[in-house]
């Protein structure tokens, strides 16, 4: 069920779907690079959950001799759909993005919060926030709490206390409040960045057509094709060639990559998707064009 990987452009090979422990990824940014630099990447993305790194501090810099993106990966309300919005070239420093990401690290907080409070409650165990929020230098996730989990032997391993725990139908979930995609779309192109629509496959959409189009005329530019969806846990809804279809027939990026989140995660799938170099010149171009 995994997009193909395509042929990338000029034999230069991108992955635009990457998270560091600034959210929920398990490296820095500089071992992120390392590793993607060691894989044969030429160019990568770091788009981390509701945030942008604090080592980005441009929309595109050096590291480890391939071209580094700064991108953020943003939870949205897609029109009644839940979803997550990519930027992409975006200005790690823009006003207005800071004060939504801002915003959403206070939902994570108290999201958060409650989580554990169900935990404790629910499993007896006696979890403190402070020691959740220890394992990231920055948006504080899910995979902070299930590595609580494991290391109380409340689960046998991350992607256990997921399914058991902490997936959306499970007994210690809370739902994260999410901005609308309009919102959201409207600050990626207000901090210079280009916005796509992340691992759609994943979503349970009944008309998407209308929901594209929708997006496409809220300003968003792509929308992810290539991605390793045989390898992951979430159910797959939508055949990711009706992805592909709609992507052509709505000239959007085809845009993706491993959403990989480093060594020991739930997901280490670091070369498993090479997105075309043509994706990051289009997506480029977009950035360029905002006013």
């Amino acid at each position: 069920m995994g997009a193909p990987t395509g042929e990338p452009c000029g034999r230069l090979r991108a992955d635009l779907h990457l998270h560091t422990n600034a959210s929920d990824g398990t490296l820095g940014l500089a071992e992120t690079a390392r590793r993607a630099a060691l894989a044969g990447l030429d160019c990568i993305a770091i788009t981390d959950h509701d945030t942008v790194g604090p080592e980005l501090n441009r929309p595109v810099q050096l590291s480890y001799g391939i071209e580094l993106i700064a991108g953020i990966e943003i939870k949205a309300d897609l029109s009644g759909f839940r979803g997550e919005l990519l930027g992409y070239f975006v200005d790690p420093e823009h006003g207005g993005l800071s004060a939504l990401t801002g915003s959403m690290k206070e939902a994570r907080v108290e999201r958060m919060r409650a989580m554990i409070a169900r935990c404790n409650r629910l499993l007896g165990t006696e979890i403190r926030y402070e020691e959740v929020a220890a394992r990231t230098q920055g948006s504080v996730g899910r995979p902070h709490l299930a590595a609580a989990l494991v290391e109380r032997n409340v689960a046998a391993d991350l992607d256990l206390a997921f399914r058991q725990f902490l997936a959306s139908n499970a007994p210690c979930y809370v739902p994260l409040p999410r901005p609308g995609c309009t919102e959201v779309i409207r600050s990626i192109r207000r901090a210079g960045g280009a916005a796509a629509l992340a691992h759609p496959a994943f979503m349970d959409v009944s008309d998407w057509g209308g929901l594209l189009r929708e997006l496409r005329r809220a300003g968003m530019a792509g929308i992810e094709v290539y991605y390793p969806y045989e390898r992951s846990s979430t159910p797959v809804l939508a055949p990711p060639s009706m992805i592909r279809e709609w992507a052509e027939g709505l000239d959007l990026i085809p845009t993706g990559g491993s959403d990989d989140h480093g060594p020991g995660s739930v997901k280490e799938t670091l070369g498993a998707m090479h997105v075309p170099y043509a994706s990051v010149e289009a997506l480029a171009a977009v950035a360029s064009s905002v006013a």
